[in-house]
């Protein structure tokens, strides 16, 4: 079983920063990627960054240049520092990690959502 712990969310005023966390714990073989979505109220979930094992970045066009994704790969965490917050930016944001859990075992996990708000 693998759980991913989300923490750092909160209120954040327009223009402001936040960074959010989140780590990977339990049966783990491997990490391929790790990053982070989000869901504002009424919308679909997408995409925000993700970064792979190799050191490959994907970004969404809307947080391109405000936003940078990172991971310890020791930890088994990854980080999303937020800056230049939107009110836009308002959403559940949601861990995501793709994880072999034996050489031949692999699934994709999620963790809770930890909620980011911009208001001034």
């Amino acid at each position: 079983q693998v759980q991913l712990v989300e923490s750092g969310g909160g209120l954040g005023e327009p223009g402001g920063s936040l960074r959010l966390s989140c780590a990977a714990s339990g049966s783990i073989f491997r990490v391929i990627a790790m990053g982070w979505y989000r869901q504002a109220p009424g919308k679909q979930r997408e995409l925000v960054a993700t970064v792979n094992s190799g050191g490959a970045y994907n970004y969404a066009d809307s947080v391109k240049g405000r936003v940078t994704v990172s991971r310890d790969n020791a930890k088994n965490t990854v980080y999303l520092q937020m800056n230049s917050l939107k009110p836009k930016d308002t959403a559940v944001y949601y861990c995501n990690a793709y994880i072999y859990t034996t050489p031949l075992s692999h699934d994709v996990y999620w963790g809770q959502g930890t909620q980011v708000t911009v208001s001034s």
